[in-house]
């Protein structure tokens, strides 16, 4: 991964804060060189590292490698140079329900528009898929309704309590918002369902 990003501090006038400093050895990201694609088995450990770097953000709940290994197909990620930068998983919860589940973006590829493109590639395949909804539950629901989503009361979406919040322990105290957009389904032929299962 990319050296770490020095801490500065800065007076902003209204009191100091911390900020970063970006590393001179880091490499400069160019948003036209990020690619967007479908995970590979292979990259299931940079995904799962991805992951694990940012638990202490408090905004992703952990996945096992295993699981990842499994379900690296359902994957979409963003990378540079060979360096996974950001990635979200299509996970269908019901035949016509998925949820855009673990979407983490780097640090260093944040306000690069990298979180749009793979919001917007899982929107697609959803779509193509023969899906209804997409759902995210987020502690950040603003971002996704700048992308099209809107608040809904976790009722709303019995599939996702039903297939994972009833076994999470942060069940009822999670502090996540649900969001869901409605997909138009595309003219043409669709994508078989079974193509993100397994």
């Amino acid at each position: 991964m990319t050296p770490l990003s020095l801490i500065g501090i800065r007076n902003s006038g209204s009191g100091i804060g911390r900020f970063e400093v970006p590393d001179p050895r880091s490499p400069i990201l160019d948003p036209e060189a990020i690619t967007i694609r479908t995970a590979g088995a292979h990259e299931a450990d940079a995904i799962h590292e991805l992951i694990d770097e940012h638990l202490a953000e408090g905004h992703l709940l952990p996945r096992e490698l295993g699981e990842i290994l499994v379900h690296a197909h359902r994957f979409v990620v963003a990378f540079q140079d060979y360096e996974v930068l950001a990635c979200a998983e299509l996970a269908p919860l019901s035949r016509s329900v998925a949820e855009v589940r673990s979407m983490v973006v780097s640090r260093e590829a944040r306000s690069l528009g990298v979180g749009r493109r793979i919001v917007d590639e899982l929107v697609r395949r959803a779509a193509a898929a023969g899906f209804d909804k997409l759902c995210a539950f987020t502690h950040s629901p603003g971002y996704f309704v700048h992308l099209g989503f809107s608040i809904v009361p976790h009722a709303w979406l019995p599939e996702k309590i039903v297939t994972d919040c009833h076994t999470c322990s942060r069940f009822r105290q999670c502090g996540q918002y649900a969001v869901v957009r409605a997909l138009e389904r595309p003219r043409h032929g669709c994508v078989p369902l079974a193509a993100l299962h397994g």
